[in-house]
């Protein structure tokens, strides 16, 4: 079996490394598995629109998946975790941006509702599962 190898998203990741000591994400063989990104910007400040903190928590992936050597193109699975129910416009949102990131493929999802995430303000966070030919 090859080696776990730890990946770090410039900006807010290296914080998240110092401060809370996780990664982002690992690579194994070709398998790259992520850690929960959420809508925040470097500073770790969540948008206001809840549209805007889901296309940033893409966004996010985006960066953490590069860093590890991968893209959406190769995300098999994606799990989404939601604090306040599936409102209309998590799913409206989420299916227009699966299809911006993902427009020739459709992955996995699971989507979860959840009582709270890593920070107060947080209302989604995205791990996905990518494999790398």
């Amino acid at each position: 079996m090859n080696k776990p190898k730890f990946f770090v998203t410039p900006g807010y990741g290296e914080y998240m490394l110092n401060e809370l000591h996780y990664s982002q994400a690992v690579k194994i063989g070709d398998r790259v598995e992520t850690s929960g990104q959420g809508g925040w910007d470097d500073n770790l400040q969540i948008p206001e629109s809840l549209a805007d903190e889901i296309a940033q928590a893409f966004w996010n992936v985006e960066r953490t998946l590069a860093a590890a050597g991968a893209g959406w193109e190769h995300v098999v699975h994606v799990n989404s975790y939601h604090v306040g129910g599936f409102s209309p416009e998590v799913n409206e949102v989420m299916v227009k941006l699966f299809r911006q990131y993902m427009p020739n493929h459709a992955p996995i999802w699971t989507e979860v509702g959840v009582a709270a995430l890593g920070l107060p303000t947080m209302r989604i966070e995205i791990r996905v599962t990518a494999i790398v030919p």
